[in-house]
């Protein structure tokens, strides 16, 4: 079964207001509301999203095996581009 945050996660890809990587999240000319970062992320890839999330003004938030939930293989980061779902998943993943 999945969990809330997953499909969260499922309906920004869906949606198109889902960017999927480091480097496509620091290229988006776009809003960013929420970043969400693999636990298994390394520290250099936690020292550039911290760095993202200086520039875009948001949160961060972390999951289990965010590859599987995206659909995209080796991902740790993922930039939630629509203001109503990022805050619902924050919301679900700070519980």
């Amino acid at each position: 079964m999945q969990s809330k945050a997953e499909t969260y996660l499922g309906f920004c890809r869906r949606a198109g207001k889902l960017t999927l990587g480091v480097n496509a999240a620091r290229a988006t000319r776009e809003r960013v509301y929420l970043l969400v970062v693999d636990r298994s992320a390394s520290a250099n890839c936690i020292k550039d999203v911290e760095k993202l999330a200086r520039k875009f003004s948001c949160p961060v938030v972390r999951i289990d095996d965010l590859a599987s939930v995206v659909g995209k293989e080796a991902c740790k980061v993922a930039a939630v581009r629509e203001e109503h779902l990022a805050a619902a998943l924050e919301r679900e993943l700070k519980e």
